[in-house]
């Protein structure tokens, strides 16, 4: 009896407060992070037997960290073109991570839908061209691509990485749609890649 009269006036409490039994998840926030953001040797070091290594930038701990892949260029006598070796890149970028990549906490943020072709009429060269404006891009995903195509042959191996969205028809003015940005890979972007979108300069 004395049990069912605590466990009224407790549901009594429980209601008085506002509190409501739900079934719906609540967010609470993100889980501390236990990810290791390491992997083992054989993993870390891909053999390159039939193809190219190269390094991509996945997220790790809310930070960008390289990460060793094998890029398969096609065969032939000519190297790619810096727009071919983009795509490649950018495959890489959306290739769901390793068994041991997953587990040591690396994933990608860019997303299937994005796409990546070179410059047009009067751009600068070494310019790659989104199908959406860089900034529409989620924040993480935009410096992922910014300092995984930096000092690669897809920006001719410039450091400052030239982006823009669709060009605009030709005599129109690019500012804004079509409009593009110099980024740079630096410290701050790869410890803070949330800031990629305001990290951009306007290429006059």
């Amino acid at each position: 009896m004395a049990l069912g009269v605590f466990g009224a006036v407790a549901a009594l409490l429980v209601a008085g407060c506002g509190i409501r039994s739900t079934s719906v998840p609540v967010d609470a926030g993100a889980a501390p992070s236990r990810a290791s953001c390491q992997l083992p040797g054989s993993a870390a070091s891909p053999r390159a037997t039939d193809g190219v290594a190269v390094t991509v930038q996945l997220v790790c701990s809310a930070q960008l960290l390289p990460v060793q892949r094998v890029l398969r260029l096609p065969k032939g006598d000519q190297a790619p073109r810096p727009d071919e070796f983009a795509r490649a890149l950018l495959n890489q970028l959306q290739q769901p991570e390793s068994a041991a990549e997953a587990t040591a906490g690396f994933s990608s943020e860019v997303g299937p839908w994005v796409r990546v072709s070179g410059p047009t009429k009067g751009d600068p060269a070494g310019t790659l061209r989104l199908n959406r404006e860089p900034d529409e891009l989620p924040p993480y995903a935009l410096a992922q691509l910014v300092c995984t195509f930096a000092e690669t042959p897809a920006v001719g191996g410039r450091r400052a990485v030239v982006l823009g969205g669709p060009a605009a028809p030709e005599g129109e003015d690019t500012l804004g749609v079509g409009g593009l940005k110099r980024y740079e890979c630096g410290t701050d972007l790869r410890t803070r890649p949330q800031s990629a979108q305001s990290s951009g300069t306007l290429v006059e």
